[in-house]
């Protein structure tokens, strides 16, 4: 029998979507597909139960041989441009979110809550997770 050929309906394992995971993160250091693309997949690939639908997610890209990527990859912290864009997006975001409040603090008499911690705080945890962890997936409350 041959060892990797899974029947598509058989259930995948977290070490197999953690493999889909680094092919999808691989193409998206490649420039094959956008942070959007990559973030979308990465949705879909967690809910993925079996090899079917773990295939399906990487069918329109060309095969990555993980065997052959440098271990050193998951060791080390320097970010791939992905990374750093999606680090500098919500810099910018959290950054221009922050301005806002500043000015709707300072011009209304009151303390106005401070809601940019809403839009900060999620997705930078979901961003550290990814970027401390890797291919870990956020802890789904």
């Amino acid at each position: 029998m041959g060892g990797m050929a899974n029947s598509p309906e058989m259930r995948a394992s977290d070490a197999d979507r953690d493999r889909v995971a680094a092919i999808l993160r691989e193409h998206t250091a490649q420039g094959r597909i956008t942070m959007d693309e990559f973030n979308e997949r990465l949705e879909q690939l967690y809910q993925s139960k079996t090899y079917g639908e773990l295939a399906r997610l990487t069918s329109d890209l060309p095969d990555v041989d993980l065997r052959h990527l440098p271990v050193k990859a998951t060791e080390k912290r320097d970010l791939h441009s992905g990374m750093r864009a999606a680090w500098g997006a919500w810099a910018v975001a959290s950054g221009v979110n922050w301005v806002i409040w500043l000015i709707v603090s300072v011009t209304s008499s009151d303390m106005v809550y401070p809601w940019p911690l809403w839009v900060m705080g999620p997705w930078g945890v979901i961003l550290l997770m990814s970027t401390i962890f890797g291919n870990n997936q956020p802890k789904r409350s």
